[in-house]
């Protein structure tokens, strides 16, 4: 059974920089399509960004220039450094893996960021 772990949420100023990281377990990483997920209070869940198996990334218009997803398929962990913090992107933080085939997803329990400006 997959099992995701964020961490590295927390509080920091307007402009500032967080890196939150997501270890994974239970199946063969590397097959993967790693991606985080954030939800807001009263919003839907949305795309932060996703990348590959083969290392083609996605990101949401609104983090583009700002937020960088990496894979460590060695260590089996996803990371997603968050610069330039904006007050619009306070969230809990959701670190997703789908299937490569059945594009089943998997979740963790989520990290939250918050901004303060």
């Amino acid at each position: 059974q997959v099992q995701l772990v964020e961490s590295g949420g927390g509080l920091v100023q307007a402009g500032g920089t967080l890196r939150l990281s997501c270890q994974f377990s239970g199946s063969t990483f590397s097959t993967y399509t790693m991606g985080w997920y954030r939800q807001a209070p009263g919003k839907q869940r949305e795309l932060v960004a996703t990348i590959n198996s083969g290392g083609s990334i996605n990101y949401a218009d609104s983090v583009k220039g700002r937020f960088t997803i990496s894979r460590d398929n060695a260590k089996n962990t996803v990371n997603l450094q968050m610069n330039s913090l904006k007050p619009e992107d306070p969230a809990v933080y959701y670190c997703n893996a789908r299937t490569p085939i059945w594009h089943i997803d998997y979740w963790g329990q989520g990290t939250q960021v918050a901004v303060s400006s």
